[in-house]
């Protein structure tokens, strides 16, 4: 049987990369489409690290796993809850591999923190993966446990780059750090698939991601592509391997900040309440300027660990308060909706919901920006895009921002449309899928798939039968089609036990930067 390596590369787009293929700067690439098989990428709403890593490995919409974004709302309760990999209520293809009899490795993808119990092994990562503030993970990252201390001393492994990037300026020792940490994760994977004989190997690289917010196509993300192209070469060399490189949603250059919350405020959907941060803004104390300041320093690390994370909570971004304090700052009871960024709104209870959605989406979807065209390719009821369990907890509204739009839920700033604040690049549905290797056909492009094709389409050319609650279809890319039926799904819990601790960070590490 042949096996399977997954290269997973955030926010990666053919926008981005097509030009420099065509320039011949991505040449491994290029001769992987063209052997393989290769398409566009549709990912779940919105189109953010949390939900969609686990949308692929699910084979799942959010409304059948049960998380939207990086935080929940709920208006009614009067609270954000900061989500984690402990809060997905779903197995994942690694899970079913297992069953199956086949070990695993699953390296720094999001979602995958607190790590659980795996026959294989787990490094966690991702901006879930943290320590308070600012500070990344020295222990607790690995399954077996142990692994841990190879990691450190074989590869000085780091979950997070230090120092961090939290700026468009900063183009020397923050980028150089996160190239290092890109080519680590590369090379801890490709040594577990080869020196324990995995059947099964993925491999995220987050912080190329994070190349593009604050750099899109400008000189440091070329470097990182090209890092990149070089290991995809590399891969493709394995002896009788499918090479898959997937990502969990595209990016385009932005061009437009929406303050969501603003806007709703301005309209008559939220009233709001003052706090500390309106000070600390008009007097200029912002996130970002305080985090240059300590790291001009070398204050970050001692700052972190003695200043008091609720006190490092009130320092607002400098596109206003988030997070766990945007609730803080509204009136509930006078407040009809509050949004999460990049789409979802959540609307209070106290009203009349479905009122309060038809007039939202009527209001939404007459937005336009300065030269009047709509801000958003589509304003959507929740059940007009998820299904399953969970839709419940979910968000009531979902915003489909246009490429170029960010929609940002800074609390503060008191203006609703501007230039872009502090990324070159916002993420968009559109991502990438290559498939390559002796089990795949070589028919170049085909149209467009759904992140949801990926995992039963892996399980498919590894022999497993598809469970019957993913939503994905196994994609026609067979040199011979695999001879799989369907399967019960494996219970959530039963996919959790035996791992590691559920404590995990009371909230995301913002890493310079808001997703």
């Amino acid at each position: 049987m042949t096996r399977t390596f997954v290269v997973g590369l955030d926010g990666a787009s053919w926008l981005l990369t097509e030009p420099w293929i065509d320039d011949g700067l991505l040449p491994n690439l290029a001769a992987l489409r063209e052997t393989g098989t290769y398409a566009t990428s549709r990912s779940c709403l919105p189109p953010v690290t949390y939900p969609n890593w686990k949308c692929y490995a699910s084979g799942k919409n959010p409304g059948k796993h049960s998380v939207f974004w990086w935080e929940r709302i709920d208006m009614a309760d009067e609270r954000i809850d900061i989500m984690s990999g402990s809060d997905y209520k779903t197995a994942s293809l690694w899970h079913y591999l297992n069953a199956d009899g086949q070990r695993a490795g699953v390296v720094n993808m999001p979602s995958m923190y607190p790590p659980r119990e795996l026959d294989g092994y787990v490094v966690s990562g991702g901006p879930d993966a943290v320590e308070g503030e600012y500070r990344s993970l020295d222990t607790g990252y690995t399954h077996p446990p142990e692994f841990e201390q190879e990691l450190a001393d074989r590869y000085d492994y780091q979950v997070h780059p230090d120092p961090l990037l939290s700026s468009n300026e900063e183009r020397g020792a923050e980028v150089d750090e996160i190239l290092r940490l890109l080519e680590l994760r590369l090379e801890v994977a490709r040594d577990l698939f080869l020196e324990e004989e995995l059947e099964f190997t993925h491999v995220t690289l987050f912080y190329l991601n994070v190349i593009h917010h604050f750099f899109w196509d400008d000189e440091p993300a070329k470097r990182a592509w090209q890092l990149v192209d070089e290991w995809l070469g590399e891969l493709a060399d394995l002896e009788d391997t499918n090479l898959v490189i997937m990502s969990d949603h595209g990016a385009a250059a932005t061009t437009t900040e929406f303050y969501i919350n603003e806007w709703l405020a301005e309209n008559g959907y939220l009233t709001r309440a003052s706090g500390v941060e309106d000070y600390f803004q008009t007097v200029g104390l912002t996130r970002e300027n305080a985090l240059a300041v300590a790291k001009r320093f070398g204050l970050v690390d001692f700052l972190a660990k003695t200043v008091p994370e609720g006190v490092q909570a009130l320092v607002p971004q400098s596109a206003g308060a988030k997070r766990e304090r945007k609730m803080e700052l509204i009136v509930p009871q006078e407040s009809k909706a509050l949004a999460s960024g990049q789409g979802p709104i959540y609307v209070n209870p106290r009203y009349d919901v479905e009122s309060v959605r038809e007039s939202l989406i009527a209001d939404l979807e007459a937005v336009t920006d300065d030269r009047g065209d709509p801000l958003f390719a589509g304003v959507y009821r929740a059940e007009e895009v998820y299904d399953g369990p969970y839709v419940d907890i979910g968000p009531d509204v979902v915003l489909d921002q246009r490429p170029g739009v960010h929609v940002n839920d800074g609390m503060g700033g008191n203006e609703i449309q501007t230039e872009p604040d502090r990324w070159a690049a916002e993420n968009t549905p559109t991502g990438i899928f290559v498939a390559n290797g002796p089990d795949f056909q070589e028919q170049g492009e085909i149209p467009e798939i759904d992140i949801r094709d990926i995992a039963p389409t892996i399980l498919a050319s590894h022999g497993v039968d598809v469970p019957t609650d993913m939503d994905g279809d196994v994609l026609d890319v067979f040199v011979e089609d695999p001879e799989v039926g369907t399967q019960d799904p494996i219970d959530h819990e039963e996919a959790r036990a035996g791992g590691a601790s559920d404590e995990v960070a009371d909230r995301l590490a913002e890493l310079g930067y808001m997703e």
